[in-house]
């Protein structure tokens, strides 16, 4: 299988050199900050980042990597560019497979999403344009979502004849619960990003005050005047416009880049399992959650991590008149 066939091309570079299976890569950047934080971006803006076998292959892979270096405590995903976080799955590719094929991509791609779901580290998704079908799909695989005020997002896919494919139908009803979930799946809508904050899709939404704006806008020498051509005026319009989403994309990278700092300031160990728990959950009753919960919370005491955290709590401590610990 095709997909298979492209991972192991990569995994085997992997054992060889892990920056050669970087630079083997055509369509994902990999970056760190202090180490511990890895920026993926899917890098294909001239389809709005939309993901064919080649791009799914070569993320499953970066995914694997940042999960394999104990290093790295938290991942981000993005899209190059300001337009689009991804658009889905490439349609070029998409409108001419028979129901075998479906089945196998779908599959594939549902490997790809679980894997990122289920990386012991968090991941958090910095939503920077469009996420719509398979791109809303892989937003909802993240932890946290981040999207800048100018974000469209939306599950598309009636729109073009199928339904959700890569858990959408599943993630998405869990998020948002299952009337609106129905909503946005029926209609194919896309919403705003205020609107995903609202009813609970994203956590964030980044946007630039109106001072900023008009502060940046002063500092662009593009200023129209009344003897420019309508052909200038619109370039130098463009010019702000691009302007505007390249300083409220890198405002959305710093935001997703001091969230995950507030992560992996905390125990690994503990983030990790919250995660496992939380996962696992949502998918049983009650009453094995609990009990789950129960195991691995007594688990994370045989961390060294743990004991060293709490005695740096306690000294870092003040004393109250009543005696008690305040910090």
């Amino acid at each position: 299988m095709r997909y298979n066939n492209q991972i192991g091309k990569y995994n085997e570079s992997y054992n060889l050199n892990l920056s050669k299976a970087l630079r083997l890569m055509k369509y994902i950047v990999k970056s760190q900050i202090n180490d511990d934080i890895a920026i993926i971006k899917i890098n294909r803006p001239e389809v709005l980042n939309a993901l064919d076998n080649e791009v799914a292959a070569e993320l499953y892979t970066a995914i694997e990597i940042a999960g394999m270096d104990d290093k790295i405590k938290a991942v981000i995903i993005t899209g190059t560019g300001e337009r689009s976080f991804c658009a889905g799955g490439d349609l070029r590719y998409v409108m001419n497979i028979d129901p075998i094929e479906a089945e196998r991509y779908a599959s594939f791609m549902h490997s790809l999403l679980n894997k990122i779901e289920n990386l012991e580290k968090p991941v958090i998704a910095a939503i920077n344009g469009y996420a719509l079908g398979g791109g809303c799909q892989l937003a909802l695989a993240c932890d946290i979502r981040i999207a800048s005020n100018n974000a469209k997002i939306g599950q598309t896919e009636v729109t073009v004849g199928i339904p959700p494919g890569w858990g959408g139908t599943q993630r998405l009803l869990r998020i948002v619960g299952p009337a609106k979930a129905k909503e946005l799946i029926y209609t194919g809508k896309m919403i705003s990003a205020n609107e995903a904050e609202r009813i609970g899709l994203v956590n964030k939404v980044v946007s630039m005050a109106s001072e900023e704006k008009h502060r940046l806008l002063n500092m662009i020498n593009t200023a129209t005047t009344a003897n420019n051509s309508k052909e200038e005026k619109e370039q130098q319009a463009k010019q702000r416009a691009n302007k505007l989403a390249k300083n409220l994309n890198t405002k959305l990278m710093n935001e997703c880049i001091c969230f995950a700092k507030e992560i992996t300031k905390n125990s690994f160990s503990a983030v990790k399992t919250s995660k496992i728990l939380i996962n696992r959950g949502m998918d049983t009753d009650i009453d094995t959650g609990l009990r789950l919960e129960i195991y691995g919370w007594a688990l994370c005491f045989a961390h060294k991590d743990r004991q060293k955290m709490m005695s740096s709590f306690l000294n870092k401590g003040k004393e109250n008149k009543d005696g008690n610990m305040i910090n």
